[in-house]
């Protein structure tokens, strides 16, 4: 496409995601990897939250979470995700549409070993969306697992990470008199290359 160009440029959508990041994480204030993943419930009713996304891999996005919180059950159940990383700083934004699977294995281990000894204790107290009593309740049972587990706490069965493959990819930019760009790489099945198309404003 002969006006791809410019920060549009590539052809590996990975590639300009990740370019994208590493400029605005040198221009957003906080949490330049913030985004806010949608699903749906069982009824098809949508949710969103923000979520932390840890890694752009060859083929994939991947962020962590409790399996067994809201986000973690409807992903499990409709094996389907998307999400949006806006930069304010930047004008820009990409959204993501695809497929989910599990990553609960080495990677998961290696993430959850790599953060901090609070943070690694917390996942394993809390019950990820269900009620809670009190923040008093939360913290005894933080101080109980820190008594129990110790300085080197096992990756928890019930938290890992979820890697989202993409149908659809936008990447959107702010223009001039809201005439914003937009490129949409799509494919249906991950033999088929991508097909890249100029999306109106």
């Amino acid at each position: 496409m002969s006006d791809r160009s410019g920060i549009f440029a590539g052809d590996d959508p990975f590639d300009i995601a990740r370019r994208w990041l590493t400029e605005a994480e040198a221009s957003e204030l906080n949490d330049p990897n913030a985004i806010a993943l949608s699903t749906v419930d069982a009824d098809g009713m949508p949710n969103v939250r923000m979520v932390l996304l840890k890694e752009i891999e060859a083929d994939a996005f991947v962020f962590y979470t409790n399996y067994d919180s809201v986000k973690g059950q409807e992903i499990s159940a409709s094996g389907k995700a998307a999400f949006v990383l806006h930069w304010k700083s930047l004008r820009r934004q990409i959204r993501v549409r695809g497929t989910v699977t599990r990553e609960d294995g080495e990677q998961a281990d290696e993430y959850y070993t790599s953060r901090s000894l609070k943070s690694r204790l917390g996942a394993w107290a809390s019950r990820q969306s269900q009620p809670l009593g009190s923040r008093t309740e939360l913290m005894a049972e933080v101080a109980q697992l820190t008594a129990k587990l110790g300085t080197n706490p096992p990756r928890p069965a019930f938290w890992g990470g979820f890697r989202i493959h993409p149908t659809e990819i936008e990447f959107w930019a702010d223009g001039a008199f809201r005439l914003h760009d937009r490129f949409r790489w799509t494919k249906s099945d991950e033999k088929i290359t991508w097909e890249i198309s100029r999306l109106n404003p």
